[in-house]
């Protein structure tokens, strides 16, 4: 048994072509804007946010829509009022791509009940075979020491048992067929238990991110997805701060300063 942490690591960002987005910009009358904002790495997911809800309106420039006299031209300000005005359409063309590492499939089963505006690979044990089983604990458990001993003792137990089958149907004798192999790992993955720890890759948009963070760290939310996804909120925070920067945390809790975007 080997003891981990859950871990985020941010893989995949948006990426814009400027080429195109100016040849864009052009017809319509809007290169201003892009003399307006920066174009870094980590800028992208923040200017796809403001070029989507420009298109809207066609809010370029003043006067290229009769309706609009006036703009905003900081591109924070005019995001907050993205955020305020729960124009959350805009923020479902920026997705971000996680691997989520060392969570358990605790996590992973609450995890894949946010359908909307994601996608899920995850490590498939029909395929994987377990030789150890790595287990996260909570800081109160691990201030048990009885409760840990016999935890620690049941799961050696089980990994031993892993061990033990994969001996007894000879999975790395020469010669066993890969369909036989994955056969036998489904069936020893029902003696796992549902706290092992695996992984996935979970690619989410902002709107759906905005909601997952606020409800997985909820005071009510299991305490392992509270902590996987106070760590997604502190990378994206760092990432587009115009986007993520509303919440406050409390008591482990991200409360958004807008809802229901």
């Amino acid at each position: 048994m080997r003891r981990v942490e859950p871990e985020v690591r941010l893989i995949a960002r948006p990426q814009l072509d400027y080429d195109e987005v100016a040849a864009y910009l052009a017809e319509v009358g809007g290169e201003k804007w892009l003399e307006r904002v920066d174009r870094g790495e980590l800028d992208d997911a923040q200017n796809l946010a403001e070029f989507a809800g420009r298109v809207c309106y066609r809010s370029w420039e003043p006067g290229l829509n009769p309706n609009v006299t006036r703009i905003r031209t900081d591109q924070e300000k005019y995001l907050r009022n993205i955020l305020a005005s729960a124009h959350g359409s805009v923020l479902e063309h920026v997705s971000f791509t996680l691997v989520l590492h060392h969570v358990s499939r605790v996590a992973t089963h609450e995890l894949v009940r946010h359908r909307a505006g994601t996608a899920v690979s995850q490590e498939s044990l029909r395929f994987v075979r377990l030789d150890d089983l790595p287990f996260w604990f909570p800081r109160w458990a691990e201030g048990d020491p009885e409760l840990m001993e016999r935890a620690t003792e049941l799961l050696g137990r089980m990994e031993e048992f892993q061990q033990w089958m994969a001996g007894h149907f000879g999975l790395d004798e020469e010669g066993v067929p890969f369909a036989e192999k994955k056969a036998k790992t489904s069936f020893m993955r029902r003696f796992a238990p549902e706290g092992v720890a695996t992984g996935l890759v979970w690619t989410a948009n902002v709107r759906t991110l905005r909601h997952v963070i606020e409800s997985r760290t909820a005071p009510g939310a299991e305490e392992e997805i509270r902590l996987l996804f106070g760590k997604v909120g502190e990378l994206l925070t760092r990432e587009a701060p115009a986007l993520f920067g509303d919440y406050t945390v409390e008591d482990g809790a991200w409360v958004p300063g807008w809802r229901k975007v």
